[in-house]
Protein backbone atom coordinates (compact mmCIF):
# COMPACT_ATOMS: atom_id res chain seq x y z
CA UNK A 1 0.00 0.00 0.00
CA UNK A 2 2.69 2.48 0.90
CA UNK A 3 4.44 1.49 -2.87
CA UNK A 4 0.76 2.84 -4.42
CA UNK A 5 0.89 5.70 -2.38
CA UNK A 6 3.03 8.19 -4.39
CA UNK A 7 1.22 7.85 -7.00
CA UNK A 8 -1.95 8.76 -5.82
CA UNK A 9 -0.97 12.34 -4.67
CA UNK A 10 -0.56 13.71 -8.46
CA UNK A 11 -3.55 12.35 -9.17
CA UNK A 12 -5.52 13.81 -5.69
CA UNK A 13 -3.59 17.39 -6.76
CA UNK A 14 -5.16 17.49 -9.76
CA UNK A 15 -8.75 16.28 -8.49
CA UNK A 16 -7.90 19.05 -6.01
CA UNK A 17 -7.21 22.15 -7.79
CA UNK A 18 -9.69 21.46 -10.03
CA UNK A 19 -12.65 21.10 -7.53
CA UNK A 20 -10.41 24.18 -5.71
CA UNK A 21 -11.25 26.41 -9.06
CA UNK A 22 -14.79 25.46 -9.67
CA UNK A 23 -15.87 26.36 -6.03
CA UNK A 24 -14.10 29.60 -5.97
CA UNK A 25 -15.62 30.32 -8.83
CA UNK A 26 -18.99 29.40 -7.27
CA UNK A 27 -17.91 31.29 -4.49
CA UNK A 28 -17.37 34.38 -6.34
CA UNK A 29 -21.06 34.25 -7.87
CA UNK A 30 -22.43 33.78 -4.75
CA UNK A 31 -20.81 36.43 -2.83
CA UNK A 32 -20.34 38.60 -6.08
CA UNK A 33 -22.84 38.03 -8.78
CA UNK A 34 -22.97 41.49 -10.35
CA UNK A 35 -19.13 41.29 -11.29
CA UNK A 36 -19.86 37.52 -13.42
CA UNK A 37 -23.38 38.56 -14.67
CA UNK A 38 -24.13 39.97 -17.92
CA UNK A 39 -28.05 40.60 -18.00
CA UNK A 40 -30.57 41.31 -14.92
CA UNK A 41 -31.59 37.65 -13.59
CA UNK A 42 -35.11 38.71 -13.57
CA UNK A 43 -35.47 40.95 -16.80
CA UNK A 44 -37.86 39.08 -19.53
CA UNK A 45 -38.20 39.61 -23.00
CA UNK A 46 -40.80 37.73 -24.61
CA UNK A 47 -39.07 38.37 -27.84
CA UNK A 48 -36.21 36.83 -26.92
CA UNK A 49 -37.63 33.55 -25.34
CA UNK A 50 -35.63 30.36 -25.57
CA UNK A 51 -32.95 31.36 -27.49
CA UNK A 52 -30.02 28.92 -28.20
CA UNK A 53 -26.37 29.96 -26.31
CA UNK A 54 -24.68 32.61 -28.28
CA UNK A 55 -22.56 36.05 -27.99
CA UNK A 56 -25.37 37.88 -26.66
CA UNK A 57 -26.70 34.70 -24.07
CA UNK A 58 -23.91 32.29 -23.35
CA UNK A 59 -26.13 29.95 -22.09
CA UNK A 60 -29.22 31.01 -23.89
CA UNK A 61 -32.60 32.10 -22.58
CA UNK A 62 -35.49 30.84 -21.23
CA UNK A 63 -39.16 30.69 -21.80
CA UNK A 64 -39.40 34.53 -21.04
CA UNK A 65 -36.73 35.45 -22.47
CA UNK A 66 -34.56 35.70 -19.65
CA UNK A 67 -30.88 35.43 -19.94
CA UNK A 68 -29.91 31.63 -17.93
CA UNK A 69 -26.34 32.57 -17.86
CA UNK A 70 -27.10 35.35 -15.19
CA UNK A 71 -29.60 33.24 -13.72
CA UNK A 72 -27.30 30.83 -12.95
CA UNK A 73 -25.17 33.06 -11.83
CA UNK A 74 -27.38 35.13 -9.66
CA UNK A 75 -28.69 31.67 -8.06
CA UNK A 76 -25.75 30.09 -6.67
CA UNK A 77 -25.69 32.48 -3.41
CA UNK A 78 -29.37 31.27 -2.91
CA UNK A 79 -28.60 27.57 -3.87
CA UNK A 80 -25.22 27.09 -1.93
CA UNK A 81 -25.96 29.25 0.56
CA UNK A 82 -29.12 27.18 1.91
CA UNK A 83 -26.90 24.07 1.67
CA UNK A 84 -23.82 26.04 3.70
CA UNK A 85 -26.35 27.04 6.15
CA UNK A 86 -27.94 24.20 7.12
CA UNK A 87 -24.63 22.13 7.25
CA UNK A 88 -23.30 25.27 9.71
CA UNK A 89 -27.05 24.73 12.04
CA UNK A 90 -26.57 20.06 11.48
CA UNK A 91 -23.08 20.41 12.58
CA UNK A 92 -23.46 23.22 15.56
CA UNK A 93 -26.46 21.00 16.61
CA UNK A 94 -24.70 17.86 16.37
CA UNK A 95 -21.82 18.64 18.19
CA UNK A 96 -24.15 19.80 21.08
CA UNK A 97 -26.95 17.08 20.89
CA UNK A 98 -23.81 14.68 20.46
CA UNK A 99 -21.67 15.47 23.42
CA UNK A 100 -24.62 16.26 25.97
CA UNK A 101 -25.65 12.51 24.52
CA UNK A 102 -22.38 11.15 25.71
CA UNK A 103 -22.08 12.27 29.26
CA UNK A 104 -25.62 12.11 30.06
CA UNK A 105 -27.24 9.36 32.42
CA UNK A 106 -27.30 5.71 30.72
CA UNK A 107 -31.53 6.21 30.46
CA UNK A 108 -31.53 9.87 28.88
CA UNK A 109 -28.47 8.44 26.33
CA UNK A 110 -30.64 5.65 25.05
CA UNK A 111 -33.67 7.54 24.72
CA UNK A 112 -31.33 9.95 22.68
CA UNK A 113 -30.19 7.58 20.59
CA UNK A 114 -33.44 5.96 19.61
CA UNK A 115 -34.76 9.23 18.72
CA UNK A 116 -31.49 9.53 16.08
CA UNK A 117 -32.17 5.40 15.17
CA UNK A 118 -35.29 6.74 13.72
CA UNK A 119 -34.36 9.60 11.74
CA UNK A 120 -32.00 7.61 10.82
CA UNK A 121 -33.74 4.77 9.82
CA UNK A 122 -35.03 6.99 6.55
CA UNK A 123 -33.39 8.52 3.35
CA UNK A 124 -32.22 12.57 4.26
CA UNK A 125 -34.57 13.84 1.50
CA UNK A 126 -37.51 11.45 3.02
CA UNK A 127 -36.61 13.56 6.05
CA UNK A 128 -36.57 16.75 4.68
CA UNK A 129 -39.78 16.19 2.43
CA UNK A 130 -41.45 15.12 5.36
CA UNK A 131 -40.46 18.27 7.72
CA UNK A 132 -40.99 20.65 4.40
CA UNK A 133 -44.44 18.73 4.41
CA UNK A 134 -45.07 20.28 8.17
CA UNK A 135 -43.35 23.19 8.16
CA UNK A 136 -44.48 24.52 4.86
CA UNK A 137 -42.46 25.63 1.78
CA UNK A 138 -40.15 28.42 2.16
CA UNK A 139 -36.13 28.89 1.92
CA UNK A 140 -36.19 28.82 5.41
CA UNK A 141 -38.27 25.79 6.02
CA UNK A 142 -36.09 24.16 3.30
CA UNK A 143 -33.05 25.07 5.42
CA UNK A 144 -34.59 23.77 8.30
CA UNK A 145 -35.87 20.62 6.96
CA UNK A 146 -32.21 19.92 5.39
CA UNK A 147 -30.29 20.27 9.06
CA UNK A 148 -32.73 18.52 10.58
CA UNK A 149 -32.10 15.26 7.96
CA UNK A 150 -28.84 15.67 8.46
CA UNK A 151 -28.20 16.41 12.10
CA UNK A 152 -28.22 12.67 12.97
CA UNK A 153 -24.94 11.23 11.68
CA UNK A 154 -23.57 14.44 13.46
CA UNK A 155 -24.68 13.65 16.61
CA UNK A 156 -23.84 9.68 16.14
CA UNK A 157 -20.04 11.08 15.41
CA UNK A 158 -19.70 13.94 18.26
CA UNK A 159 -21.38 11.14 21.08
CA UNK A 160 -18.50 8.64 19.67
CA UNK A 161 -15.28 11.05 19.50
CA UNK A 162 -16.87 12.66 23.18
CA UNK A 163 -16.90 9.23 24.37
CA UNK A 164 -13.54 8.17 23.27
CA UNK A 165 -11.44 11.42 23.86
CA UNK A 166 -12.63 11.36 27.27
CA UNK A 167 -11.56 8.55 27.95
CA UNK A 168 -7.20 9.11 26.85
CA UNK A 169 -4.88 9.04 29.51
CA UNK A 170 -4.33 13.41 29.24
CA UNK A 171 -8.26 13.88 29.67
CA UNK A 172 -8.20 11.41 32.61
CA UNK A 173 -4.77 13.26 33.93
CA UNK A 174 -6.72 16.18 33.85
CA UNK A 175 -9.77 15.43 36.22
CA UNK A 176 -7.12 13.56 38.77
CA UNK A 177 -5.46 16.88 39.42
CA UNK A 178 -9.08 18.73 39.92
CA UNK A 179 -9.99 20.22 36.52
CA UNK A 180 -13.36 21.14 36.65
CA UNK A 181 -15.66 18.84 33.92
CA UNK A 182 -16.55 21.46 31.52
CA UNK A 183 -12.93 22.94 31.33
CA UNK A 184 -11.31 19.76 30.59
CA UNK A 185 -14.28 19.28 27.90
CA UNK A 186 -13.85 22.65 26.09
CA UNK A 187 -10.02 22.48 26.44
CA UNK A 188 -9.87 18.59 25.87
CA UNK A 189 -12.55 17.08 24.73
CA UNK A 190 -14.27 19.49 22.33
CA UNK A 191 -11.75 20.84 19.80
CA UNK A 192 -11.09 16.94 18.62
CA UNK A 193 -14.57 16.64 18.06
CA UNK A 194 -15.04 19.52 16.04
CA UNK A 195 -12.23 18.34 14.33
CA UNK A 196 -13.73 15.01 13.39
CA UNK A 197 -17.07 16.79 12.80
CA UNK A 198 -15.82 18.93 10.24
CA UNK A 199 -14.15 16.53 7.85
CA UNK A 200 -17.59 14.97 7.53
CA UNK A 201 -19.46 18.11 7.30
CA UNK A 202 -17.27 19.33 4.06
CA UNK A 203 -18.85 16.29 2.71
CA UNK A 204 -21.94 17.02 3.77
CA UNK A 205 -22.05 20.21 2.17
CA UNK A 206 -22.89 18.80 -0.87
CA UNK A 207 -25.49 16.60 -0.01
CA UNK A 208 -27.12 19.52 1.48
CA UNK A 209 -26.97 21.21 -1.52
CA UNK A 210 -28.41 18.69 -3.64
CA UNK A 211 -31.19 18.12 -1.25
CA UNK A 212 -31.88 21.75 -0.89
CA UNK A 213 -31.74 21.62 -5.24
CA UNK A 214 -34.35 18.88 -4.62
CA UNK A 215 -36.53 20.56 -2.53
CA UNK A 216 -37.05 23.43 -4.59
CA UNK A 217 -37.11 21.23 -8.11
CA UNK A 218 -40.72 20.02 -6.07
CA UNK A 219 -42.15 23.57 -5.81
CA UNK A 220 -41.05 23.86 -2.48
CA UNK A 221 -38.30 26.31 -2.34
CA UNK A 222 -38.16 29.80 -4.00
CA UNK A 223 -40.85 30.69 -6.36
CA UNK A 224 -40.90 32.31 -9.67
CA UNK A 225 -39.16 34.45 -10.23
CA UNK A 226 -36.33 34.03 -8.25
CA UNK A 227 -33.07 32.41 -9.74
CA UNK A 228 -32.45 29.17 -7.85
CA UNK A 229 -30.99 26.04 -9.54
CA UNK A 230 -33.43 23.96 -8.70
CA UNK A 231 -36.17 25.98 -9.15
CA UNK A 232 -34.75 26.69 -12.56
CA UNK A 233 -34.03 22.96 -13.47
CA UNK A 234 -37.48 22.68 -12.53
CA UNK A 235 -38.97 24.96 -14.70
CA UNK A 236 -37.18 23.47 -17.95
CA UNK A 237 -37.45 20.19 -17.44
CA UNK A 238 -40.65 20.18 -20.03
CA UNK A 239 -38.41 22.06 -22.04
CA UNK A 240 -35.63 19.69 -22.88
CA UNK A 241 -36.47 18.25 -26.29
CA UNK A 242 -37.49 21.80 -27.38
CA UNK A 243 -34.83 23.65 -25.39
CA UNK A 244 -32.44 22.32 -23.18
CA UNK A 245 -29.84 24.72 -22.62
CA UNK A 246 -32.84 26.06 -20.16
CA UNK A 247 -32.38 22.80 -17.63
CA UNK A 248 -28.64 22.03 -18.57
CA UNK A 249 -26.68 24.53 -17.69
CA UNK A 250 -28.64 24.84 -14.11
CA UNK A 251 -28.02 21.15 -13.69
CA UNK A 252 -24.33 21.33 -14.50
CA UNK A 253 -23.95 23.99 -11.93
CA UNK A 254 -25.08 21.87 -9.18
CA UNK A 255 -23.55 18.77 -10.64
CA UNK A 256 -20.43 20.61 -10.85
CA UNK A 257 -20.76 22.59 -6.89
CA UNK A 258 -21.88 18.56 -5.34
CA UNK A 259 -18.65 17.16 -7.25
CA UNK A 260 -16.27 19.38 -6.30
CA UNK A 261 -17.28 19.76 -2.66
CA UNK A 262 -17.49 15.75 -2.43
CA UNK A 263 -13.92 15.53 -4.00
CA UNK A 264 -12.20 18.36 -1.53
CA UNK A 265 -14.39 16.27 1.32
CA UNK A 266 -12.62 13.50 0.50
CA UNK A 267 -9.12 14.01 0.18
CA UNK A 268 -9.62 15.88 3.41
CA UNK A 269 -10.88 12.92 5.38
CA UNK A 270 -7.87 11.03 3.64
CA UNK A 271 -5.86 13.26 4.86
CA UNK A 272 -6.96 13.40 8.40
CA UNK A 273 -7.31 9.85 8.39
CA UNK A 274 -3.15 9.38 7.05
CA UNK A 275 -2.38 11.64 9.88
CA UNK A 276 -4.18 9.61 12.54
CA UNK A 277 -2.95 6.27 11.35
Amino acid sequence: MTALAPRTRPGRTVALSISGAVLAAIALAAIAPDLLATHDPLLTDVRSALQPPSSAHWFGTDQSGRDVYSRVVFGAGRSVGIGLLATGLALFVGVIAGSLSAVSPRGVDAAAMRVVDVLSAFPEFLVALLVVAVLGPGPTNIAVAVTIAAVPVYIRLARAQTRSLAATEHVEAARIIGVPALVVHLRHVLPGVLGAVSVLATIGIGTSILAAAGLSFLGLGPTEPTAEWGLMLSAGRNLLLQAPWVAVFPGLAITATVVSVSVIGRIVRARSEERGA
